[in-house]
């Protein structure tokens, strides 16, 4: 049997047409500072970073007064263990989180928000989605992509003043942009956005819409024609939810978070005004991508707060679980995953409230950090979870409600666990991250050189940028050769009498970010055009920079903390632990960088993909429905009941 065809409205594209796409979209200029492009450069500004930025006294009082009536509210008014058995957080749970203003926690006061900073907003999220993950993720796909975020960002004064105090109160919002058969790659998008007089109509289908099916107000990334008058491209609308011709077809259910009102949304012959469209048309996937420079760091947070729940509970448990004598804790193979859990709770604390300040201060560009922010703590999370299933052993496997039933406490982890995984996914896919942080990454290269293997540019072009080249490199290979890390009294102020010594761990970082760029540098000598092809070396890359990033996040909270009084001496040992640990992952990602199984990973995957290898296959049943593997899309009227509520 032939494979199915995509949907017939999908526009087909090369491959060169999608990176093209998604070049214009990208922010190409850099008009502030970033700690994240400069390590991958080679040079470790620690003075971006150290002493770590604080928030206003009056920023923390209000913060603080809000996470304390928050916690009231999560410790009497929600059951996380009912949305977990019904699939659905109930509607007087919403509407208690409407009355304590969660909706409008990033949005200014002048229009009905709470004006929280980016820090306590990811506090509050890590808050609320320890206790239920979809909260979590209702809250922060409200506000952190959905339609308050791109107002913010891109809106008019108008649409501001329209929108904005309904979505602080009452409105809840989704951001609708993957469509059945488009997901990572924007330039296939099918929605169209037709202009009618003083409208346009939209047609279409979206999927995945998290909040989609209980949301008052809709951001719609929809493909306007071009025509005269009109620029066309991707454009973002905002779109009131309850427009005729809007059908939720579908309330989807996942393997976690299954209290999220995540949906399919059909789109036919929908009137929309051009005074809802955000931006100019053609500025939809920039505002995106915008929009979620700082919106990627509410998933980070929340696995924050998964991190610090998991320590908890291995730390309770293996302190009373004995094998062999005593506390599994005491066992090495027990405990070695109890200290990865302490550690990596404690330096993705430290990423995530270093970018969320420097977030809030605004003198940093951090589009590079908070991508990095978002993969390391969506992979570090589900280590961190997967790892507490491991130490807690078959009662990790068993439901809470199961554990109840027989007598003992009723621990989620394997909830926890199911919940987590979807963040792998959410907001960039890791593989979509590694390649979107490695096109930043090399920015600085292929401004002077990348004329040079570009293949659609003249000779001419060609050669200025050899000239353009010549003079970059010469400036800044020598400056990889030797630097302050090399200095054994360099970053003294990190090594007080009486602590563990972290400033070996920076001088280690500065060494590594040399090595980085160098590497970085030799392998564009070497593959030149072909680099882009090399999605599993540039995945390394980024790995090895977020490991830094996370040592230098680390070292600086611990010194932060030490010179305040808070548990300075903890925080050290924390510190210490974690950089030793990520140290030996660095040194893995650096030999992985040229000792690897990437060319034979290649050859095999064309066997497989020409059936060489389907007599392997053999001996199993597939389970799988009939239906084909990506369902139609093809715009006209919905057939299908309406699954849309409201909540008030």
């Amino acid at each position: 049997m032939s494979a199915p065809s995509a949907p017939k409205n999908t526009p087909r594209v090369t491959e060169r047409e999608a990176r093209q796409v998604a070049e214009a979209a990208r922010e190409q200029d850099w008009h502030k500072p970033s700690f994240a492009k400069e390590l991958f450069l080679g040079r470790f500004r620690l003075d971006l970073i150290h002493p770590q930025p604080l928030p206003p006294a009056d920023d923390v009082r209000r913060g603080e007064a809000f996470l304390a009536r928050l916690r009231r509210f999560c410790e009497t008014g929600i059951d996380g263990a009912l949305i977990e058995r019904e699939a659905r957080i109930p509607d007087e749970v919403i509407r208690g989180l409407k009355e304590l203003g969660a909706l409008g926690m990033k949005i200014d006061p002048k229009y009905g928000g709470l004006g929280l900073t980016q820090v306590y907003y990811n506090k509050a999220l890590a808050l609320v989605g320890s206790v239920s993950p979809a909260i979590g993720a209702l809250l922060s796909a409200h506000q952190s992509i959905g339609v308050p975020q791109p107002l913010k960002l891109f809106g008019s004064q108008e649409q501001k003043e329209t929108f904005l105090p309904r979505l602080a109160r009452t409105d809840i919002s989704a951001f609708l942009l993957t469509e059945p058969d488009v997901g990572s790659d924007p330039a296939r998008l099918a929605t169209s956005a037709v202009p009618d007089g003083p409208d346009y109509v939209l047609d279409g289908v979206k999927l995945w819409t998290t909040n989609g099916v209980v949301a008052d107000l809709l951001v719609v990334m929809a493909r306007v024609p071009k025509s005269e008058g009109h620029k066309g491209g991707i454009t973002a609308f905002v779109v009131e939810a309850d427009s005729p011709g809007i059908t939720v077809e579908n309330r989807n259910a996942f393997m976690g978070l299954r209290g999220l009102e995540n949906g399919v949304t059909r789109f036919h012959r929908v009137r929309v005004p051009a005074a809802n469209r955000i931006g100019p048309e053609g500025a939809g996937l920039k505002i995106a991508l915008t929009t979620l420079n700082t919106g990627r760091l509410s998933l980070p947070a929340m696995c924050v707060g998964a991190g610090k729940w998991c320590l908890k509970i291995a730390r309770e448990w293996s302190a009373v679980r004995e094998q062999w004598g005593r506390p599994v804790a005491r066992h090495e193979a027990v405990g070695a995953k109890i200290s990865f859990i302490a550690a990596t709770t404690f330096a993705l604390e430290a990423v995530v409230d270093l970018s969320s300040q420097m977030a809030d201060e605004n003198r940093n560009d951090i589009r590079i950090e908070a991508a990095l922010a978002k993969l390391y703590g969506s992979e570090m999370g589900c280590l961190m979870a997967d790892e507490l299933v491991q130490i807690r052993g078959g009662r990790g496997f068993e439901t809470a409600d199961s554990l109840a039933a027989r007598g003992e406490r009723a621990v989620p982890a394997e909830q926890l666990l199911r919940d987590l995984r979807i963040n792998r996914i959410f907001e960039g896919s890791t593989e979509i991250m590694h390649l979107l942080i490695a096109r930043e990454a090399v920015d600085a290269h292929l401004k002077v050189a990348g004329d040079i293997i570009d293949p659609d540019k003249p000779l001419s072009a060609k050669a200025r940028a050899g000239a353009n080249a010549a003079g970059f490199y010469a400036r800044w290979l020598p400056r990889l050769v030797a630097g302050p890390g090399q200095l054994p009294r360099t970053y003294g102020e990190f090594n007080p009498s009486g602590h563990p010594d972290l400033s070996a761990h920076l001088r280690y970082v500065e060494r590594a970010s040399r090595k980085l760029a160098r590497s970085t540098f030799y392998a564009m000598s070497r593959w030149q055009g072909r680099m882009e092809t090399k999605q599993g070396f540039l995945g390394r890359i980024v790995d090895i920079g977020a490991e830094l990033f996370a040592m230098s996040a680390a070292c600086v909270r611990a010194e932060l903390l030490r010179s305040s009084g808070d548990h300075g001496g903890e925080a050290y040992r924390l510190a210490d632990v974690f950089c030793h640990q990520s140290r030996v992952r660095v040194e893995e990602l650096f030999t992985r960088l040229w000792s690897n199984t990437d060319d034979l990973d290649r050859r095999l995957v064309d066997g497989v993909l020409s059936g060489a290898y389907t007599w392997l296959e053999e001996g199993v049943i597939d389970p799988s429905g009939d239906g084909p593997w990506i369902a139609d899309a093809t715009p006209g009227p919905s057939a299908r009941e309406n699954v849309h509520r409201t909540v008030r």
